[in-house]
Formats: C-alpha cells, structure tokens, sequence
C-alpha cells in the first residue's frame, strides 16, 4: 500500500500536535513559502533539558512513521545536543534546548514569515492550564 501524501501545513500541525503531546514548550508554526525556497514551514519547540529534547523528537519521529508512514529526509544535530532538526522536506521541526532557541532567535531571523494560530480549541487547552485555579481542601 502507497503511503498517504499529507499537504505540508496538515504535516507542520500535526507535528505541533506531538510536540506538545510531549509537553514542549512555546510551539511556533512559521509560514515560510514567501520568504524561503527551501521548505513551507517551520515548526520550533523548545524543551527543558537534553531527556525533554529526545522525548520531543522520538515523539515526532515514531507517530509519523508508525501512524502515517512519514520518515524525515534527512536529521541534524547530536541526540546529546541542544538543537535537533526533523527535515521533512516541505516542513522543518527545530526542537531546541531554551537556552539555544533563546541564542539563535530563529523566530526574529524569519520575521517576516507569517505565524500559523493554533486552533481555537489548542488555544482554550493552553489558557485552561495556566488559568486553572488550585483545588484547596477543606476538612468539615
């Protein structure tokens, strides 16, 4: 059976999702097709430490390949290393340690790509977490 062709901005949500099925941190889709000649899209996401990194990538790695027959053409940086890249051709995931997404500010290199919103219902799931309130026992 041929693999399925997904369409990259479907490819660079989708990588978002495992990301942050892996907890990562400060996800950013860029829309780069009108500023570069090398892919459609960024994916950047941080994580906290070279274990959270890993996590990211196998994440990433595993569920497309498993879920969706869709290998990365090509990975850089060490599996020890503060910056990890998937190449999937039209969609590039950079998982980056904070401290190095901080350096390299890849964000402010590519300003003038356009930034993909999470859905609607991502966005409440984020707002929910951090305005969640603490539950308080009380003894009756």
């Amino acid at each position: 059976m041929l693999p399925v062709i997904m369409d990259s901005k479907k490819l660079a949500l989708l990588c978002r999702d495992l990301a942050d099925n892996k907890k990562a941190e400060n996800i950013a889709v860029l829309n780069v097709q009108h500023v570069s000649s090398v892919t459609d899209y960024f994916v950047i996401a941080s994580g906290t430490s070279q274990p959270h990194l890993r996590a990211i990538v196998e994440e990433i790695t595993s569920r497309l390949r498993d879920e969706h027959d869709i290998r990365p053409t090509r990975t850089d940086g060490p599996v020890t290393g503060a910056w990890m890249v998937l190449d999937f051709f039209d969609v590039i995931v950079h998982v980056m340690h904070t401290e190095a997404r901080a350096r390299y500010d890849l964000e402010g290199l590519w300003g003038d790509a356009a930034k993909v919103k999470p859905k609607k219902k991502a966005v409440a799931k984020a707002k929910a977490k951090t305005t969640r309130e603490p539950k308080i026992k009380t003894r009756n």
